[in-house]
């Protein structure tokens, strides 16, 4: 990454030195730095007279570009030409042919002979955190009552049971964190037996069973729901509340649940129902409340990445730094995600080539692929994933996009591989597969068994998890000094070459550690900010 500005500009406002930043020496753009853009007639460092506007983010030509010729950034072709584009000119995404998806057969993988293996980064010891231990070995970074739903019906009884919980029950428990409600839109008036109704099934599953929760889930039921508690439920002892018996739907009894079914004939009124929740909960609450904090390693972290309101700075500033914090959690033996299947599609080459072997590049290729048929028969590609933001944000296309967000997965072999909505079950760095949307990935990892977040944003967005804290990354200083009380980490100063790469990865890598620990809140754990859960449903509804 070369970030170029005119001659004595030392001297100069920052703010006022022409400031671009160029990724790859194969590049013929480079974007601009500068917050709020630079005027045409504007004076480059190497000489260039720009002959437009270029708002801040966006994409400069540094050479002439002669029609149907590659448009290069990070040394690849992000589109082709649609016309003749004179140095000095504004390339946006009207300006450009997006090249075609890479295949998937003749990838680059481990034992082809040509590529060379990713090997194992050296090992980063003697780093710790305050966390929960659970009984599976598991450890929470927060300790959170979580009421599981099998179906939307029951969300309104619940969040108001959820409300008097927080009021009434949760300041006598003060080693226990939140009292959160699991609500969704599944679990009736769909094809439950589809294929691809795994994925909401098992996804709200695991989720039941998030380190943070720390094995003290309870579920409210309506009852004549398709999606019924022992479907819902893995193999275990669930305990039916309200004048039902105990119904043992399995062998293991490592989880116990908890199920509040409001169609029992007990309820009398709605306050019935409400008392009967708040009953169970504080059952739950006491055992929770004896839990106390522990000294664990960093490999005990369980980390998703993701960015969303992505900018040409994304893949400059916030998703290199948190590629540099991927690296370290790995080196400390930690687990990290790295998800979004269409913002690393065009980058698939990329993945196989640091498979750890032939069977994770396998698999990495067989989610593409079915995510790829999937899309196809909405009779949409990936091109459809770009936003408005993204574009006024200086991302003209998706294959530009997903050069940006590959880097968060850092340079570390990637060992593992999930489908949507299943556990991870190993340390090291992982490809969950998910669709792109914000809140659909992080449900996803969610599932996975992820107990801290790390979201970046150029745009800017007040996104949350009520389960995980959510640490957030801004792309640029500009959005960071707006919204100071929402960004907990500013990497635009990477940018402005105020800090390096490896210096904001450290920021974040000890942020997290404090985080985790307790010892410190995310902006959204401050205001309480928390988006929905959204299950990942490909199957029909009726």
């Amino acid at each position: 990454m070369a970030i170029t500005e005119t001659p004595g500009a030392a001297a100069l406002q920052p703010a006022l030195a022409p400031l671009t930043i160029r990724m790859h020496a194969r590049d013929n753009v480079a974007i601009v730095a500068n917050d709020g853009g630079l005027p045409a007639g504007t004076v480059l460092a190497s000489g260039l007279v720009l002959r437009d506007r270029v708002p801040q983010g966006h994409k400069v030509a540094l050479t002439d570009l002669a029609a149907d010729a590659p448009v290069l950034r990070y040394g690849i072709p992000i589109g082709h030409a649609l016309k003749d584009i004179a140095a000095g000119s504004w390339v946006h995404e009207r300006l450009l042919k997006m090249p075609a998806a890479r295949g998937l057969d003749n990838l680059p993988m481990p034992g082809d002979g040509a590529t060379v293996k990713a090997e194992p980064l050296p090992p980063l010891e003697g780093y710790t955190f305050e966390g929960f231990r659970n009984a599976d070995g598991s450890v929470g970074t927060r300790n959170i009552l979580a009421i599981t739903q099998t179906v939307q019906c029951v969300a309104g009884v619940t969040d108001f049971a959820v409300q008097r919980i927080k009021a009434e029950l949760l300041p006598k428990f003060p080693n226990v964190d939140d009292v959160v409600a699991l609500e969704h839109g599944y679990g009736c008036g769909v094809a439950i037996d589809a294929p691809g109704a795994e994925i909401p099934i098992r996804t709200l599953r695991n989720i039941s069973l998030n380190p943070n929760f720390g094995g003290e889930v309870m579920l409210v039921s309506l009852g004549c729901e398709k999606l019924q508690p022992e479907r819902l439920m893995p193999p275990g002892t669930i305990q039916i509340v309200d004048e039902r018996n105990v119904a043992d739907v399995g062998t293991s009894a490592d989880s116990k649940l908890d199920v509040v079914c409001l169609q029992d004939d007990a309820h009398i009124g709605f306050m019935s129902m409400v008392e009967s929740i708040m009953r169970q909960a504080e059952e739950h609450l006491e055992r929770l409340n004896a839990r106390q904090r522990e000294t664990v390693p960093a490999s005990e972290l369980v980390v998703g990445v993701q960015c969303g309101g992505s900018d040409a700075f994304s893949g400059v500033t916030a998703n290199p730094a948190v590629g540099f914090c991927t690296d370290l959690l790995v080196r400390a033996g930690a687990s990290v995600m790295f998800s979004e299947t269409t913002e690393v599609r065009d980058g698939i080459d990329q993945l196989t080539a640091r498979a750890a072997t032939p069977q994770v590049a396998a698999a990495m290729i067989r989610e593409m692929a079915w995510y790829d048929a999937y899309l196809q028969r909405g009779q949409v590609d990936r091109s459809a994933n770009t936003t408005p933001g993204n574009k006024a944000g200086g991302l003209s296309n998706i294959v530009e996009k997903a050069m940006g967000s590959i880097v968060k997965s850092g340079s570390a072999p990637i060992t593992g591989v999930l489908a949507p909505g299943e556990k991870l079950r190993q340390k090291g760095l992982t490809y969950a597969a998910t669709p792109a949307s914000d809140f659909i990935c992080g449900t996803l990892q969610l599932a996975a068994g992820m107990n801290l977040h790390v979201f970046t944003t150029g745009r800017g967005t007040p996104y949350g998890l009520a389960p995980v804290p959510v640490i957030k990354v801004a792309t640029r200083s500009d959005l960071a000094r707006r919204w100071h009380d929402l960004m907990d980490v500013n990497a635009g100063t990477i940018a402005s070459g105020e800090k390096t790469i490896e210096d904001v990865g450290w920021e974040l890598f000890r942020l997290m550690l404090e985080v985790a620990s307790g010892r410190q809140k995310t902006w959204a754990e401050h205001w309480k900010l928390h988006n929905a859960l959204v299950l990942f449903n490909p199957a029909p509804v009726t």
